[in-house]
């Protein structure tokens, strides 16, 4: 039972983040998910987040100590921009939580609570609590992708030091990974190229950016981890931003993953740049719509409905 509860939560929280397809093999997790659960996604998928919320409540009325429950009500919380309500709820999960996996997850939702809120510090906080968890067992890999994880949200928040260390971090830790395979290699440094491209772009110094957009470039050149090939353009179109070239990153952004809320916040941004606020529009809505509980959604969601809001009235 308790391995069943940690594939259900593992497939719950970690699914969908930015860098992190391999935390997602879970097989035959989606057939293990309790009935509530498989409900409550189905509901959030159509839109209806109250529901979902009242459907998750409800299970807590007879089961108040439910993990997948209790992580489930707070993530729905943070989509719905009720963060401290949110939080009530994670923060019963990791009291709950009764071994130390459990308890990562847990504290990793929370860390995600934060960043809905662009709070780098928050977030930071409770990431280190998972980073600790996974240096404890050895699994580096993992290690490596919630310090990343960290990273991404200070890089969105704007703490761009606190950023640059965590993917520091997260690449010097990654890269201890025992009988690492030259593939593993590639991908750790392809994050890393692209993580100090990103930072150089957003302190304004295009020459180091491109110099790291090259430098990622020939790492996926090699051939090893085609299917990072996606965020290629994607850092292209992120460089192009923040150098004020709007023509060329809407170029770009196009040809990344569509269906990335981050990606579709961007591609509004870019478009409200271009002084095309219907276009613009049109991507925010798409944003405010993603029901992930991860990173990109922790800053697509509550930009878009603030530009929603702002572009609309």
């Amino acid at each position: 039972m308790k391995a069943t509860v940690a594939v259900i939560l593992r497939a719950f929280l970690i699914l969908s983040v930015f860098v992190a397809p391999v935390l997602a093999q879970a097989p035959g997790s989606q057939q293990e998910q309790p009935e509530f659960i498989k409900q409550g996604q189905q509901l959030m998928r159509e839109g209806k987040l109250d529901a979902a919320l009242a459907l998750y409540r409800q299970t807590l009325q007879t089961s108040q100590d439910s993990l997948p429950a209790n992580i489930a009500a707070g993530s729905v919380l943070d989509l719905m921009g009720q963060g401290e309500e949110a939080r009530q709820y994670l923060g019963k999960a990791i009291q709950v939580a009764d071994t130390p996996e459990r308890k990562a997850m847990a504290q990793r939702a929370m860390a995600m609570s934060y960043a809905f809120e662009g709070n780098c510090k928050k977030t930071v906080q409770y990431e280190q609590l998972v980073f600790n968890y996974y240096g404890t067992v050895k699994d580096f890999f993992r290690q490596g992708e919630t310090a990343d994880e960290a990273a991404r949200v200070c890089i969105d928040s704007g703490d761009l030091d606190t950023a640059y260390d965590w993917y520091q971090r997260g690449h010097e830790t990654g890269l201890k990974e025992p009988d690492i395979k030259p593939a593993r290699q590639d991908l750790w440094e392809f994050r890393w190229e692209h993580a100090q491209a990103r930072i150089a772009a957003r302190r304004g110094n295009q020459a180091e950016a491109q110099k790291h957009v090259a430098a990622a470039k020939a790492v996926l050149d090699k051939g090893t981890n085609p299917e990072q090939a996606q965020f290629l353009p994607y850092l292209q179109g992120y460089i192009a931003f923040y150098a004020g070239d709007y023509k060329a990153a809407l170029q770009e952004l196009q040809k990344a993953n569509q269906n990335d809320a981050f990606i579709q916040c961007m591609i509004g941004q870019t478009y409200e740049k271009l002084a095309d606020n219907e276009k613009a529009l049109e991507y925010y809505r798409k944003a405010s719509t993603a029901i992930a509980h991860n990173p990109a959604a922790a800053y697509a969601v509550p930009l878009a409905r603030k530009k929603l809001a702002s572009l609309s009235g």
